[in-house]
């Protein structure tokens, strides 16, 4: 079953539940991604270097060290 298949049927179910219940999914929805995005971050941090260079890239959009994207744009 494709997404879109899979969203119209939750749409649906959840359109028939009653508020507490609907209150109830909506929890659980929460906790969900909560924990889709901590497994995100997680898998992020594991890599080799990957803290220092998110600093120091901050570091340098902070201070204006950036390169502008149309002028690393190429013609493809």
């Amino acid at each position: 079953m494709d997404k879109n298949t899979l969203l119209q049927e939750a749409r649906a179910r959840l359109a028939a539940l009653n508020e507490e219940r609907l209150r109830v999914v909506n929890d659980f929805l929460a906790y969900l991604l909560e924990r889709e995005e901590s497994e995100a971050t997680d898998e992020l941090l594991a890599i080799p270097g990957f803290e220092e260079a998110l600093e120091q890239a901050l570091s340098e959009a902070e201070t204006g060290e950036v390169t502008a994207f149309s002028k690393l744009k190429r013609d493809v």
